[in-house]
């Protein structure tokens, strides 16, 4: 699908990887709507991709200093996500769901101080899990109702939704149960709901990234970040923000792709901690 002229909405979409699938989908030409909660850098960010007067502007599309546009939102609060989903239609066809917004609240089940809250492990799986779920719901029952674009390589298609998982879905560590049943649930409605939508002619997939620079990262010692990187195989790295971005430009492009967790992650296979 030609992502020219049409709009993106992308949770998380004032840091980290929704930052560089924002700036790498508004410089291929969508209109992008940034949700993320309201004390993020969310309305600096869009006043910088505004600024970048060098992006195509498709047929029908504003002009480059309006198709960046921040709404703030909680992504488990109804009413907040139907008023983004809403500023994404009133840009155009709403094609690019990209679901980044989560958080990675360590904590064992039975710690120090006994057993887990259940209201921390309850709070990552409405993040997480729940708030992507919201989030789909809303934005596919909008780009059900836009008119089929035809691709490149012929054939009509409405949009696709690209989610969040890791690969703690698979690899979960000493201190991840709520991350890793949060994103293994993630990875696991992607199929469900890929086969569901196809009658409307939207894709639904799944990235699941390994060890990257996120602002969840950068809070580590940087010695923590390199060892962390060291166990990667090949690159021997921290993944890279523009690395998604490009796996999640090229899931757009690539109409075959659909139904299917894509793990991003240089080959490593986390240890139990």
């Amino acid at each position: 699908m030609d992502v020219l002229g049409t709009v993106a909405l992308i949770t998380g979409g004032a840091s980290g990887l929704g930052a560089a699938t924002a700036r790498r989908l508004f410089d291929a030409g969508a209109s992008v709507v940034l949700v993320d909660l309201p004390a993020s850098a969310g309305e600096d960010f869009a006043a910088e991709l505004n600024a970048r007067n060098d992006a195509p502007a498709g047929a029908g599309t504003p002009e480059p200093a309006n198709r960046a546009v921040f709404v703030p939102a909680d992504v488990t609060n109804e009413a907040q996500v139907q008023a983004a989903v809403d500023a994404a239609v009133a840009l155009g066809p709403l094609r690019i769901v990209v679901n980044c917004a989560g958080v990675g609240t360590p904590g064992k089940v039975l710690g120090r101080d006994g057993a887990l809250p259940l209201e921390t492990f309850n709070r990552v799986i409405q993040i997480n899990l729940v708030g992507t779920f919201n989030v789909i719901r809303l934005a596919a029952a909008a780009m059900a109702a836009t008119e089929p674009a035809v691709t490149a390589l012929g054939g009509p298609e409405r949009g696709v939704i690209i989610n969040t998982a890791s690969v703690a879905a698979f690899d979960g560590q000493i201190g991840q149960p709520a991350y890793a049943a949060s994103k293994g649930a993630v990875a696991a409605m992607t199929l469900p709901i890929a086969r569901e939508f196809a009658r409307s002619l939207i894709r639904v997939v799944t990235i699941a990234p390994g060890i990257f620079e996120t602002p969840m990262m950068a809070g580590l010692p940087q010695e923590a970040q390199d060892s962390l990187g060291h166990q990667v195989p090949h690159p021997s790295r921290l993944g890279r923000p523009a690395e998604y971005a490009n796996l999640a430009a090229h899931i757009v492009d690539n109409a075959m792709l659909n139904g299917e967790t894509i793990r991003l992650d240089g080959a490593i296979r986390m240890g139990p901690k």
